[in-house]
Formats: C-alpha cells, structure tokens, sequence
C-alpha cells in the first residue's frame, strides 16, 4: 500500500464526471486499499477517486471504524426532510460551511467483490455517502453554500492554496494534516 497525493480545489479533476467501473480488477483494489491509507493519514472519513486524481467511480468511507467500498454508487433514495451540518473536504484543507442534505438516503453500489448491495443511512454516514457521491459528479460542498457564505470560503481558500503547489496535496509535509478543527465532520 502506499500514501496518495490528494487533488486541492483548482485541479480540474474535481470538477470531472467519473467513469463507471466495469471489472474489479487487481488496479482496482490496489486503489481502494491506497485510498483507505491515504485518508486515514488524512484524517478523514471519506475519499473519492477524484480526490487522488483517479477517473474512477468509487469512494471509500469510513464512520466510526467500519469501512465501506462504495463501487458505481448511485442514490436511490432520498428523504424529504433536510437536515444542515457543518462539511469540510480533504480537498479544502482548512475550509468549512454548513450544507443542506437530505436527512437519510438509500445507495446502491457495488462492494469489492462486485456484489451490488444496498446500504440506507441518514446522520454522519448518510452525509458522506451524499459527499462522496457528489465528488464522484464533479460536485463540492462548497457549491451547497449561499453566495455569502461561498465568497467567505473560497477568501479562506485563496489564503490557504499557494500551500498546495500545482493543486496536489503531499500528506507526509502537509499543513493541514496536524490542524483538527474542533467540529470536524467530513
């Protein structure tokens, strides 16, 4: 296994749409079980293909020590009730805002055996299986947030990205990975 790069907000990769995954392949576990270490390095809870600079659609995720593989995720279905909580990215070091989600949702996916299961969730799981899913549409938190609270973030981020050279995030010198914000979510 080995540590992943992670793509910072300006690397077009983020805004890309993934490729459906057609065989679990040897690459493939190979990227999930890299994926896994990069974001437990990271200190995060979930992490897209995109975010390590991959055209894959997968994620894996990780809630209260119980990891999921999630391989051509799709939201089935959705709760009409709202809840808002505070999101942060592992491709947004150090910047956060309170995003509107759906309340419980239901994903269909693939594991890493390519069995399609499904899996329904609402609280801090059922957020990032909606995060992680957005990456895999090119979307992030960031677009949830009002125009005020967007400007607010994206200042933030303009002070924080001249640490991130040619948008990639190097984990093992990375500033990010020793500030822990108190209210950390995603």
């Amino acid at each position: 296994m080995s540590v992943l790069d992670i793509r910072v907000l300006g690397d077009p990769i983020l805004r890309e749409d993934t490729k459906p995954v057609g065989e679990i392949t040897a690459d493939v576990r190979r990227l999930v079980k890299d994926m896994f270490e990069t974001m437990y390095l990271a200190k995060g809870i979930g992490l897209a293909a995109p975010q390590v600079g991959r055209t894959e659609r997968l994620a894996v995720i990780d809630v209260d020590e119980k990891p999921i593989v999630i391989i051509n995720p799709e939201i089935v279905e959705r709760e009409t009730k709202t809840v808002k909580a505070e999101e942060g990215c592992l491709s947004i070091p150090d910047v956060y805002g309170d995003v509107e989600r759906p309340a419980r949702v239901r994903v269909r996916a693939l594991d890493l055996e390519g069995q399609a299961f499904e899996i329904e969730a609402g609280e801090l799981l059922g957020r990032c299986l909606q995060h992680e899913i957005d990456h895999l549409h090119g979307k992030l938190f960031v677009d949830y947030l009002s125009v005020l609270k967007r400007r607010a973030a994206m200042a933030k981020w303009a002070n924080e990205k001249d640490k991130y050279p040619a948008f990639i995030r190097k984990l093992e010198n990375d500033p990010a990975r020793s500030h822990e914000h108190p209210d950390e979510e995603l």
